[in-house]
């Protein structure tokens, strides 16, 4: 929480600081946001493979948490577009070397029938954390009057606050008896345990992916709407609210009405925020789009979370989540990209129907998904 706080608090100013203070282009804003994503995707992959190895995963956790919170007093400080995009580098290099071994503790600590509304809880307040730093970044921006380096400033303090916690705070659950560390995670004999489902987990999970491209283009949409630049913030701030308020809900229902369900809920809401966002005209139609942006993120996120885990092995569960993240963020680069080339050359309307019709296109991947998780008894589908 207490980084999302900092994170968000930055990037909810970024995209306007990129291009009404330094000048560059949607398209710049879109590369920028998929390479920052697509590396912290990669790196997780090979820190979820080193926390199988290891058979632990807080040190790793912290230091990815470390390095993200000596990174941000670079966004400040950074004179040109090319510091920017260095200190987005870094700092995504530590939450990539966080992200897969955390989301493989929560599994190893969350028990079996409540993994859901584990995922969901650890969404919601990851969320909370994501609604609560544009929300700060408004009042820093109307109190110093639109001094976005002084933003960024404040931003640094929940950084290391984070850091103290998974240091001090956070403790690592025993290991049950007979676990064992994987000695070559990465290997195609290790790899193929991973299983059919996991796989198809995957798949599913990257073409969601290219639905959902940076919010960073939500935040474009409003400006370009009319929000004052001020208040700009306030659509990271809607979105998280309702995402934050649903995640969990949605993760506790997966637990007794199952997952693929809420995920085709989820691809319907998605598609209707998209059409919204296309078609409804000024700021009611930001305004309905990113609500319901939200309520999508609430209930695809965390079951996708989930559902890596629900598939599996407990002693691989960090190279999957790290195998997943790498899928999802090499597509989450792609959508930018070509979200940000749809925006200059046609408009932002084209960039929105091109998600609904990913979104679409998704939806015969949870058919075939839905029948490969009824076929594996490990799970409960």
């Amino acid at each position: 929480m207490l980084m999302d706080i900092s994170s968000e608090m930055i990037h909810a100013l970024l995209p306007v600081y990129l291009v009404t203070v330094l000048g560059t282009s949607a398209l710049v804003v879109g590369v920028i946001e998929g390479i920052a994503e697509a590396t912290a995707s990669i790196t997780k992959v090979f820190s979820g493979a080193l926390s199988d190895r290891l058979g632990r995963r807080k040190q790793l956790a912290a230091i990815g948490y470390g390095l993200a919170a000596v990174t941000k007093p670079v966004f400040p400080l950074a004179p040109t577009v090319g510091w920017l995009v260095a200190a987005r580098f870094i700092d995504r290099v530590g939450k990539g070397i966080r992200g897969a071994p955390r989301d493989a503790l929560v599994a190893d600590i969350a028990p079996p029938h409540l993994r859901g509304a584990s995922f969901g809880l650890r969404q919601s307040l990851d969320t909370l954390g994501a609604f609560l730093g544009p929300l700060l970044a408004i009042g820093l921006m109307w109190w110093t009057q639109d001094a976005f380096q002084t933003v960024f400033w404040f931003a640094v303090v929940p950084a290391f606050l984070a850091f103290g916690l998974i240091v001090f705070a956070v403790k690592e659950p025993a290991h049950p008896p007979g676990h064992r560390s994987v000695r070559a995670p990465l290997s195609r004999r290790e790899l193929a345990r991973l299983g059919g489902a996991y796989w198809w987990v995957v798949a599913v999970g990257a073409v969601f992916t290219l639905a959902r491209f940076s919010e960073a283009f939500l935040v474009l949409r409003a400006q370009e709407a009319g929000l004052a630049l001020m208040w700009v913030p306030a659509v990271l701030v809607v979105m998280n609210l309702v995402y934050s308020v649903a995640a969990y809900p949605a993760g506790a229902l997966s637990d007794r009405v199952g997952r693929i369900r809420l995920l085709v809920a989820g691809l319907v809401v998605l598609v209707a925020a998209d059409l919204a966002l296309a078609f409804v005209p000024g700021l009611w139609g930001v305004g309905v789009g990113v609500v319901l942006w939200g309520l999508h993120m609430a209930f695809t996120q965390g079951l996708l979370a989930t559902l890596v885990a629900d598939t599996a092995p407990a002693d691989l569960r960090g190279t999957a989540f790290g195998f997943f993240n790498l899928v999802t963020g090499v597509a989450l680069l792609a959508a930018s990209v070509v979200a940000g080339l749809l925006w200059d050359q046609l408009g932002s309307s084209a960039t929105f129907l091109a998600g609904a019709g990913f979104a679409l296109v998704a939806l015969v991947g949870l058919v075939a998904l839905q029948g490969r998780l009824n076929s594996n008894r490990r799970i409960t589908p």
